[in-house]
């Protein structure tokens, strides 16, 4: 059990998908100049994530490896995400029709998104077992919704300070990551 805790505790901050590793910038700057697009875009992360680090160890695991097809790892992953994500904007389209026009086309990107391909192919080449790879998978999730919510509070704050033009928009937001990012490496000597 000790074990899972320092996994995840890994996963969420030391090894943050999306500011130690630097995947999954897009989304991350894209939706986090509003609180409440940020929080869904988290969720629609976690949601996916969980699911295709699951489906694609299995995948993995009882089909690639079994019958010796692990060169279609990539292609069949992209697969696996592309379905889950059309999943959630059906869903989040049918349910709830504001936080589907909030994250607009940042919604899609979740397929490409490649901290959701990394972290099924960090479960893969760790080779990790299944409950390492639910665990993983989640605690990821966690972190970059963690991540990202800070980033869209620090960003809901500066859009009321006085910024210099040249810093102004994306600018910021990048300045600003990098900052964020120093923190969470303040937890590489943890584990």
């Amino acid at each position: 059990m000790g074990d899972y805790i320092v996994l995840a505790i890994s996963c969420i901050l030391i090894n943050n998908i999306l500011l130690a590793q630097y995947l999954g910038n897009c989304p991350f700057l894209g939706t986090s100049k509003k609180m409440e697009t940020a929080v869904g875009m988290a969720m629609a992360v976690v949601f996916v994530l969980v699911l295709a680090g699951v489906i694609t160890w299995i995948v993995n695991t009882f089909i690639l490896q079994r019958f010796g097809l692990e060169y279609l790892r990539t292609l069949s992953f992209i697969l696996v995400i592309a379905a889950l994500v059309q999943f959630v904007e059906m869903f989040l389209k049918k349910s709830i029709p504001a936080l589907y026009a909030g994250l607009g086309i940042f919604l899609p990107l979740i397929t490409t998104n490649c901290a959701v391909m990394g972290v099924c192919l960090i479960n893969v080449n760790e080779e990790y077992t299944f409950l390492q790879a639910l665990v993983t998978s989640f605690s990821y999730a966690v972190g970059f919704g963690l991540a990202l919510i800070l980033f869209a509070g620090v960003r809901e704050r500066i859009l009321l300070a006085r910024v210099p033009k040249p810093l102004q928009d994306t600018s910021i937001a990048l300045v600003t990551a990098g900052i964020l990012s120093l923190t969470f490496f303040a937890f590489k000597g943890m584990v």
